[in-house]
């Protein structure tokens, strides 16, 4: 066991020693490696920053249920008994048009125009939440209120957080896409690294299997190269990340309390930001395994 341990300290040791000989090399390669982590990682954390951001506007998925301007108040109150008995429907409240009116009059840029009018042009209403924010279960609520009698119009509020949801979901699997790409592009990037690593080194390989070393021993440094470079990488991504947080966190906090809202942008959790460095280190580890696999076993010694 103590052997083991021996035999993969010391490549690690020359890994980092391999690295340090060719610093320019180096710095390249990880620069690419971070840039093309942090582009769908990046995506992933504004989309999260947006879905976190969009709950704070909206308590749930509600319905404006707007009735005639002739109904009475029995006919409101058999409104009332169907939202009770409804299984789809969460809570509602009953807004009177009067009070509609007196709020309508109290928003500076109304209060003129409704002082002007000889009635109240505003209709009674109900405010109704639902149980469910599946798509189907809104359009069932939906149609099921405006078959109601003196039911005028009825007016599903929360619409926007259904397309939200869409172009939230579009937008994740264009990370995914993006990662599946950019995935390719860091095994690619670290298998050619590797390559010239073993090109450049193929006469010491051929003495080292002259002398009896092993192919597992010959390419036990490389893996650690490439596991070294994907894992590095990783962390230059997520100080990329960091660094885009810090510079519009200010920005968008002073955007946020335009709005009245206390919101800051959220970083990756230790749980992603650990999930993308072991993801970074396989890929570095994959690409480094397909160059030795394909590269050293040409290289026989003379």
């Amino acid at each position: 066991m103590n052997t083991w341990f021996s035999y993969h300290w010391q490549a690690l040791v020359l890994a980092f020693k391999r690295l340090a000989l060719i610093p320019f090399s180096t710095l390249l390669t990880l620069g690419v490696i971070g840039i093309a982590f942090s582009l769908p990682a990046g995506i992933y954390v504004f989309l999260e920053n947006v879905e976190t951001l969009s709950g704070q506007f909206s308590s749930g998925p509600q319905l404006s249920l707007f009735l005639k301007l002739n109904t009475t108040q029995s006919e409101a109150g058999k409104i009332e008994s169907f939202l009770k008995e409804n299984p789809h429907v969460a809570s509602f409240r009953f807004i009177p048009k009067d009070s509609a009116l007196e709020q309508f009059k109290e928003s500076p840029g109304l209060a003129g125009v409704m002082d002007g009018l000889e009635g109240n042009p505003l209709p009674d209403a109900f405010v109704v939440t639902a149980r469910d924010v599946s798509a189907e279960t809104l359009k069932t609520l939906s149609r099921a209120l405006a078959e109601l009698h003196q039911v005028e119009h009825v007016q599903l509020d929360s619409a926007w957080m259904q397309r939200l949801a869409a172009l939230l979901k579009l937008g994740r699997l264009a990370a995914w896409m993006l990662s599946v790409l950019l995935s390719l592009l860091v095994i690619a990037v670290v298998f050619n690294t590797i390559r010239l690593q073993i090109l450049t080194m193929r006469d010491e390989i051929e003495v080292a299997k002259l002398i009896g070393a092993t192919n597992s021993f010959i390419r036990r440094p490389f893996l650690y190269f490439g596991t070294i470079q994907g894992l590095v990488g990783g962390i230059v991504a997520w100080l990329i990340i960091s660094l885009g947080i810090h510079l519009t966190g200010e920005p968008v906090k002073h955007l946020m309390q335009l709005y009245e809202t206390d919101f800051r942008l959220y970083h990756l959790s230790m749980g992603d930001s650990l999930i993308m460095f072991l993801f970074s280190a396989g890929l570095g580890w994959l690409g480094a395994w397909l160059s030795v696999v394909s590269h050293l076993m040409k290289i026989e010694p003379r």
